[in-house]
């Protein structure tokens, strides 16, 4: 299936309107969930899980809240922090790049979700999920095209996914400072391509993936 959607249906910026239509319902633990790092050459792919208090305040608190791609690094930062201190409770989960190349991309960012969800301190009552769906995962669920710029919470997670990946690849970096996985986070950057040609590849990097699968 196509990740098309009306864009009449996206808003300006996400809000709580999922959220709402559960809450009223009497189920007031609903998480978003959200992935970070799919397209990357090396590392993790990650995935944030939030649960946002019930309160239509919440939409104010987080106004600066887009999509994570929609941000700078600065501002994702920002947000970060304002949404792990207003959240009910977050967690971010991750599946390494061994992992990746066992079960691939798509069930590696299932895992990483799953792993998220299973760290929060809560357990939320439904799911809030950006396009993905979690078949081992028993909560009910509410598959949603662009969700991240749909949702409050999905786009919550979205920063926190990216976050605490970019934070994880800076941590590394020192270790492979030939990649530069402080800049470039592990894609596919001129600079990183370029390194892959002089050097190959490194214990991080995605061998399944191009183009360490044609250096074989």
């Amino acid at each position: 299936m196509t990740r098309r959607i009306d864009p009449a249906l996206i808003p300006s910026q996400p809000n709580l309107s999922f959220e709402h239509s559960l809450w009223n319902e009497e189920i007031l633990l609903v998480a978003g969930v959200d992935e970070a790092g799919r397209g990357s050459l090396a590392g993790p792919v990650s995935a944030g899980a939030v649960v946002l208090p019930p309160l239509d305040e919440i939409q104010k608190t987080l106004s600066g809240v887009q999509d994570s791609k929609q941000l700078s690094a600065a501002e994702r930062a920002e947000q970060k922090i304002l949404i792990e201190s207003t959240s009910k409770a977050w967690a971010v989960g991750f599946a390494d790049n061994a992992e990746i190349d066992q079960v691939g991309i798509v069930g590696a960012t299932q895992l990483a979700i799953q792993r998220a969800v299973y760290q929060l301190i809560i357990k939320p009552q439904h799911l809030l999920v950006d396009y993905l769906v979690l078949p081992n995962n028993p909560l009910p669920q509410t598959r949603l095209v662009k969700g991240d710029a749909r949702s409050l919470s999905i786009a919550a997670a979205s920063i926190l996914a990216k976050t605490h990946r970019d934070e994880w690849m800076t941590s590394v970096a020192k270790q492979y400072p030939e990649y530069n996985f402080e800049a470039n986070k592990g894609y596919g950057t001129a600079d990183h391509l370029k390194a892959l040609e002089t050097y190959g590849h490194s214990a991080l990097h995605r061998m399944t993936f191009k183009p360490m699968r044609d250096m074989e």
